[in-house]
């Protein structure tokens, strides 16, 4: 049976954006797992209610219902574990939970103020609104003004970096010779960017862009033809 993926999309949806939903979506592959992706808006909460969960992704598998990117990600361990892994044993699972907390907070935290704004323009009119309302309540003032000073945060966010990059100076990524859902966990939030905005948060020198490279490649190209900014 074919899982299903609630996965994040605005006007355009062959342009999914969630840094979650990514994780998953690229999860999913390494697993070698068909799934029928199924459009989804921040309006639409009623669509995914009867399973528990106000926010994507939420993955269908059967009569099974499982809500959140790091839970998705155990469950598909556990539930296929003749498949790739994607932690590499219990060790890499645990090291892969501090990642997750690191991805959330410094990734994903460190890359929204500065593309916020550049999510408006990809939404629908009710989902635009609904945005602007809730992550302009977050910063208290109009996201425009949050994104406005980028150009100098920037640079805070790729020294943030630095821990990642030092370990891609010595193998080609986290999880060492291949990917792992530790890749996964940091890509999502790079994806996110490129799908929203043109704004490039690296430089095109950097270890960590051409380790970046290297997962939008991946599984056939399944994140770089993907809708996205080229940057």
């Amino acid at each position: 049976m074919t899982l299903k993926l609630f996965d994040l999309v605005g006007a355009d949806a062959s342009r999914p954006f969630s840094p979650f939903c990514w994780r998953i979506r690229m999860a999913l592959a390494h697993k070698g797992l068909a799934v029928d992706t199924i459009p989804w808006r921040f309006t639409e909460r009623s669509a995914i209610a009867p399973y528990q969960s106000e926010k994507v992704p939420v993955l269908l598998d059967g009569d099974t219902a499982v809500a959140d990117s790091w839970v998705i990600a155990n469950y598909l361990e556990d539930r296929y574990p003749d498949r790739p892994s994607l932690f590499g044993g219990d060790g890499g699972r645990a090291m892969a939970r501090m990642l997750n907390a690191w991805g959330d907070l410094v990734v994903v935290g460190g890359i929204f103020p500065m593309i916020v704004a550049d999510i408006v323009p990809h939404l629908g009119p009710d989902d635009a609104a609904y945005f602007r309302k809730t992550r302009g309540a977050r910063f208290d003032k109009p996201l425009e003004e949050v994104s406005a000073g980028r150009g100098a945060a920037v640079e805070g966010f790729r020294k943030s970096l630095e821990p990642l990059r030092l370990t891609l100076k010595t193998q080609p990524f986290i999880g060492g010779a291949q990917p792992n859902y530790a890749d996964y966990i940091v890509f999502g939030g790079f994806q996110w960017a490129r799908a929203v905005s043109e704004f490039a948060l690296l430089n095109t020198d950097d270890p960590v862009y051409a380790w970046r490279g290297r997962l939008l490649d991946a599984f056939g190209g399944l994140a770089r033809t993907s809708g996205g900014y080229p940057v």
